[in-house]
């Protein structure tokens, strides 16, 4: 404002195409930084979206092999409905230790 009263009129146009000039380069600036940020932000997500891939992917393979587990020695055993405990037992070891190292959302 007092560059415009020591200046005059004349001179308004140029203060305020300095002034938005200023402005813009600030703008840009912030920006810059925030974009600069972002493809960190992008990559933790993508790594999130595998993870979270990999344990619906065990889940489904574990409950596969254990069924087809429990099939098999329900038909060919001897040992009674005792012998796929430690089969199931393994399943579950497996996808809570897998499971374990992922960080909640």
């Amino acid at each position: 404002m007092s560059a415009r009263r020591d200046l005059g009129p004349d001179f308004e146009d140029a203060i305020v195409e300095s002034f938005l000039d200023k402005m813009g380069k600030e703008v840009d600036r912030r920006v810059d930084e925030r974009l600069a940020a972002a493809p960190q932000a992008k990559d933790m997500a993508k790594q999130d979206r595998m993870r979270d891939g990999q344990r619906l992917a065990l889940a489904i393979v574990s409950l596969a092999l254990g069924t087809v587990a429990t099939i098999l020695i329900t038909l060919f055993s001897d040992g009674g409905s005792a012998a796929y405990i430690p089969v199931w037992i393994g399943i579950v070891l497996v996808n809570a230790v897998f499971n374990s190292n992922h960080k909640p959302s």
